[in-house]
């Protein structure tokens, strides 16, 4: 039963998530030629700090609540699941509207001094305004993958990327197309409003659906305290690293600036990797994605329950399975580098840039897959420690070898952080767990 309940939430997701991924690339191409690499690139640095703020406005709390959930439907206490959910949003409501405050309140600083270009100060506090309705939908993802309505968040993720694509392609077809600060704006406005929408549409299925757990005064001992010991650890760490990465990804233009790039030509070699080359490399990982997504609830209930051997057998069967797809998808995007750089971007370097990155494909999908093995397992905090140490080497590395060696640098950096990230996490996965590739499994999850 458990296992044809995973197949079929990792077919709902994958499918959805696939539809998403494929929407996206069609507006990523169309935005491409709208408002140039330059424009990507641009909007990418105002996405980094985005993220780090939105870090900040999860802090945590995603995961906290699936697992949370996850244990109290395991050990079959389905009363405590409507506690532990209000327990979390109020959390989160506060970690959101901090997030808020402090973004909008220094989106002048961080423009100006920290990214070092004042077009973007209009988009990061437009960003700014999502930021609580992202933490509370944060904890409603995490509700429907713990109670198995994966497919609920799954319709609500749809209908977000379909309303984000429809604002911005309305905003930009107001503004100047030659103007990048409007332009950005105008991107960020969409989604923006397009997380207002996400929030109304899964509070509304949440608020509906949680009839399901009626029985709210159930004991369920030392809910804050858990969620704390959860969610507190968690957020540091992710501090840390999305400080790290953010930092990283800002000395990415300035280093290129340093090697003889323009201003805007910087801009274009950052956008030509992040916004146009890593959508086509990470479109067909939606699989793994879905599979790490759903594998963390089900390797929770197997460890609260002891089913140790249940746990083994998962492992070893989804890493096998997801190291054949990632080889297979490596090899595809390999030969088909040039074809799909030209057909849709219009650009033989992109399509250059494909093939170098295809070579790293099957180590990114495996890290995606044992990351999740290791927070279904508790092991969270290792995971976010290996984060650290790898974001550290990178912002050294892109400060000193950046100048000096361009593109070339950064890609070489790339390749040495994902190698070093997955070498660790797979030596903590293979110490937890014991698992063997390859091992021939009998009956059991996934």
């Amino acid at each position: 039963m458990r296992k044809k309940k995973l197949m079929r939430d990792t077919a709902l997701l994958t499918g959805s998530t696939l539809v998403m991924r494929l929407i996206a690339l069609l507006f990523q191409m169309w935005l491409v030629s709208r408002i140039g690499a330059a424009g990507v690139g641009l909007y990418g640095l105002v996405s980094s700090v985005g993220f780090l703020a939105a870090t900040f406005a999860i802090s945590g709390i995603r995961f906290a609540s699936t697992r949370l959930i996850s244990e109290e439907i395991g050990l079959g206490r389905e009363g405590g699941v409507g506690r532990a959910m209000w327990l979390c949003i109020a959390y989160s409501l506060f970690f959101g509207a901090s997030a808020w405050l402090i973004l909008f309140l220094c989106a002048e600083p961080i423009g100006f001094l920290w990214i070092g270009d004042a077009r973007t100060v209009l988009s990061l506090k437009i960003l700014a305004a999502s930021l609580p309705f992202i933490s509370v939908s944060s904890v409603l993802y995490g509700y429907f993958a713990a109670s198995g309505r994966i497919f609920k968040a799954a319709i609500a993720q749809v209908a977000e990327q379909l309303v984000r694509i429809a604002l911005v392609v309305s905003f930009l077809s107001a503004a100047a197309g030659n103007d990048l600060e409007k332009s950005c704006a105008s991107v960020a406005a969409g989604g923006a409003l397009a997380e207002v929408f996400s929030f109304l549409l899964m509070i509304s299925i949440f608020l509906f659906d949680r009839r399901r757990y009626g029985k709210e005064k159930e004991d369920s001992p030392r809910l804050p305290s858990r969620m704390l010991n959860i969610a507190v650890p968690l957020a540091l760490s992710a501090y840390a690293r999305s400080s790290l990465s953010t930092i990283e990804q800002l000395l990415v233009p300035r280093g290129l600036k340093k090697a003889g790039f323009s201003a805007d030509s910087a801009l274009a070699g950052y956008g030509t990797i992040q916004g146009m080359v890593f959508p086509i490399i990470f479109f067909p990982s939606c699989v793994l994605t879905s599979l790490a997504e759903l594998i963390v609830p089900e390797l929770t209930a197997a460890q609260v329950s002891g089913r140790q051997g249940d746990i083994k057998r998962a492992v070893e069967k989804l890493l096998t399975k997801s190291l054949a797809f990632s080889l297979f998808v490596a090899a595809l995007l390999f030969i088909l580098s040039e074809t799909l750089g030209k057909m849709i971007y219009k650009s033989g370097e992109a399509g250059y840039y494909i093939r170098i990155f295809s070579l790293l494909v099957p180590v990114i999908y495996m890290d995606m897959v044992t990351d999740g093995c290791l927070r279904g397992l508790g092991q969270q905090i290792w995971s976010m420690g290996f984060n650290i140490v790898d974001s550290l080497l990178g912002v050294f590395l892109v400060y000193t070898l950046l100048p000096r060696f361009a593109l070339e640098g950064y890609i070489a950096i790339l390749f040495f952080e994902e190698l070093f990230n997955f070498s660790l996490s797979l030596w903590r996965l293979k110490k937890v767990v014991g698992f063997k590739f390859f091992a021939k499994c009998k009956t059991g999850p996934p």
